[in-house]
């Protein structure tokens, strides 16, 4: 039987602390998911790694918006890297990408010497690649562990097909991470139907409500409440079932 392995994207203290109550393997760690994820807080970090119990592999991402760097904020993610391995992370994640949005295979090889002995995660700049078959392999080449995807797709299930390609395709040399739109009505179906171990998600409830912009008109925006538990716990029983 294969050991499925789910990682829980957590920005709050108390989310680390659901992933270890409902079961979940590692975290990752961020804060600002509605900017898709920034580097936490030294203070977020330390209480993370001191409280939940598990692997923790925190997000080295200096800002939002794309993944081509400044020679500054490489030096940002670089210090950033460092300094969460001198307080015992279990890994990083990250994803550089150049201008014509192909892995910048250089400066992440550079960050995966650096960040040894913890792990490296290729994050979902690699589904903004235009080949993920070439962007796999220079995700190899680099020498990461894991690489986060959905597939090129708005999220995993539309990627399904994509991804099962992808995993035979890395055929064990690193593994591929199913992330992106992760639901516990999918999640079971999806673990059949790409061959993967490794999964992602953040399982946060959201609730649509409506807002006034500048202009004073009334815009949708996304609500996110606290992680819970039993959607934790749910979710790692709905895996083990596909």
């Amino acid at each position: 039987m294969r050991k499925i392995i789910f990682e829980l994207c957590a920005e709050t203290v108390d989310a680390c602390l659901a992933a270890r109550e409902g079961g979940a393997d590692r975290i990752e760690l961020c804060s600002g998911l509605s900017e898709g994820g920034l580097t936490p807080s030294h203070g977020l970090v330390r209480e993370a790694l001191q409280q939940s119990d598990l692997p923790v592999h925190v997000l080295i991402r200096p800002r939002g918006g794309n993944y081509l760097y400044t020679e500054a904020e490489i030096a940002v993610m670089a210090e950033d890297i460092l300094h969460v391995k001198s307080l015992g992370a279990a890994g990083v994640v990250l994803g550089l990408l150049k201008a014509d949005r192909t892995v910048d295979v250089e400066t992440t090889r550079n960050f995966v010497q650096l960040a040894r002995p913890m792990q490296v995660t290729f994050h979902r700049a690699f589904d903004d690649t235009p080949d993920l078959e070439t962007a796999l392999e220079a995700v190899i080449s680099t020498g990461c562990e894991r690489v986060l995807t959905s597939g090129g797709c708005t999220d995993v299930a539309q990627g399904a097909e994509i991804l099962a390609r992808l995993v035979k395709q890395a055929d064990g040399r690193l593994e591929v991470a199913v992330g992106g739109g992760l639901r516990l009505t999918n999640a079971s179906s999806l673990v059949r139907l790409t061959g993967a171990t490794h999964f992602h998600g953040s399982l946060r409830p959201g609730r649509e409500k409506r807002v006034e912009s500048a202009d004073g008109a009334l815009v949708p925006e996304t609500e996110y409440s606290e992680v819970e538990v039993t959607a934790v716990r749910e979710m790692v029983e709905q895996l083990q079932l596909g």
